[in-house]
């Protein structure tokens, strides 16, 4: 009876002994993570954090969206507008506004936020660059905006305006970096020709930059002699190896149709479409990772897209209906595209092959959208130069087009080096 006794006894103290270890395990994973989260602050948690005496005091100008939100998806408005010591003066919203209210293209106007009292200056209206009128009364301006990484997302062309604006008027320009949603590593496409500037491609850098807003904002001011008063509040715990998702970030869709990372992956070669009578996928619940138009076979484009073997991507057969934009209400076929590795994956390399294929394989209905009076397509303005439609038109292999674009690709990634921030 002792013996069993002791057994028992025995038993217990094991038992309660291991549950006890691996509580203990389960507590470090979890400390492990809080630590880990609690390392990454983003450029808004720096200023408030470390330093606030950068705005303390001072009659501060925001120009922000939704996406301007700490780690508790906090809006930066909110956090500054109630920031004791802080003065909240003006807000500035850039292409969807301040609120995210509004459609592609769509003009905002002048009007006062519901929220908080304060004036909405829009830089997607009459002006994309503050007049004087507008920054009357500012100290300093901020800058806090989710880029995607991709040359022809208009918010970084906002941020220049500003900052040309905040040289001219002698006041100082803040920006709060975010992450590159596709990290920082890769950098792929041609790089922009200034004679096809546009507000989707205002500089010469390439379609996927590899940049932070930060980063970016060092290189327009020097590089193209902008000259304000700059200060980048770095993040802190952000790798270049780090794709959105390996954060500890929310995704707030920085405009209508990026509405997750997926989006953001193929964004930089899928929207190439838009410079074509192919349904980007406006108008349905996966813009850009949808394409199609009602003359396409999808069963054909796909087997013809899967040939190709490309890298990280996987096309399947798919039909929708878009709501709104082109080909609305009607129905098209195509493919959705499926990103396996996004490391491997290539999205401009992928975008050019969708839109050579399509080309290819329906050449009595396919076009690119119409030249303006200077005989420039909107597909030269993303893609960023006039002779990669001509190359496509004339029957120029992917290949081909890729190792014209070479040189000019490698010197920008030689230029970038010296405003890059992390590592």
């Amino acid at each position: 009876m002792k013996k069993w006794l002791v057994l028992m006894i025995t038993s217990v103290l094991v038992l309660s002994s291991l549950t006890a270890a691996f509580a203990d395990q389960g507590n470090e994973e979890v400390q492990k993570k809080d630590n880990s989260n609690n390392k990454f602050k983003l450029g808004v948690e720096v200023l408030l954090d470390d330093q606030k005496e950068l705005i303390e005091g001072k009659r501060v100008g925001l120009i922000t969206n939704p996406t301007g939100v700490d780690q508790n998806l906090s809006s930066v408005v909110d956090l500054l507008f109630n920031e004791p010591g802080v003065e909240l003066t003006a807000l500035y919203g850039p292409e969807h506004g301040v609120r995210g209210s509004a459609q592609a293209g769509d003009y905002v106007e002048y009007y006062i936020d519901e929220e908080t009292g304060l004036p909405v200056y829009s830089l997607y209206g009459q002006t994309r660059k503050p007049t004087p009128e507008m920054l009357e009364g500012i100290d300093v301006l901020l800058f806090n905006i989710q880029d995607v990484g991709t040359r022809f997302y208009t918010y970084i062309y906002t941020m220049a305006y500003a900052m040309e604006a905040a040289a001219d008027n002698d006041i100082p320009f803040i920006v709060l970096d975010r992450p590159n949603p596709l990290g920082g590593k890769a950098v792929e496409g041609p790089v922009l020709d200034p004679a096809y500037s546009s507000f989707v491609g205002l500089y010469p850098i390439p379609l996927r930059h590899g940049m932070t807003v930060g980063e970016l904002a060092k290189l327009f001011n020097e590089k193209f002699d902008i000259g304000a008063d700059l200060t980048v509040v770095e993040m802190k715990g952000w790798k270049r190896k780090m794709y959105y998702d390996e954060t500890p970030l929310e995704f707030v869709l920085p405009s209508p149709n990026m509405p997750t990372l997926d989006t953001a992956l193929v964004y930089p070669g899928a929207a190439l479409i838009e410079g074509t009578n192919v349904s980007e996928g406006r108008g349905t619940t996966r813009p850009f990772e949808l394409i199609g138009a009602p003359f396409i076979n999808s069963t054909d484009l796909t087997a013809e897209l899967n040939g190709l073997d490309l890298p990280g991507v996987a096309f399947r057969a798919a039909s929708f209906t878009p709501t709104f934009s082109k080909h609305r209400g009607d129905l098209s076929h195509g493919v959705q595209i499926h990103v396996t590795d996004k490391e491997a994956f290539h999205p401009v390399e992928t975008g050019l092959h969708l839109v050579k294929t399509i080309h290819d394989m329906y050449p009595a209905d396919f076009a690119f959208r119409a030249e303006n009076s200077s005989g420039v397509s909107f597909f030269d303005n993303l893609i960023g130069n006039g002779w990669v439609r001509e190359a496509i038109e004339n029957g120029e292999s992917v290949d081909d087009i890729i190792s014209r674009w070479q040189d000019d690709l490698n010197q920008f990634k030689e230029l970038r080096e010296n405003y890059l921030i992390y590592h």
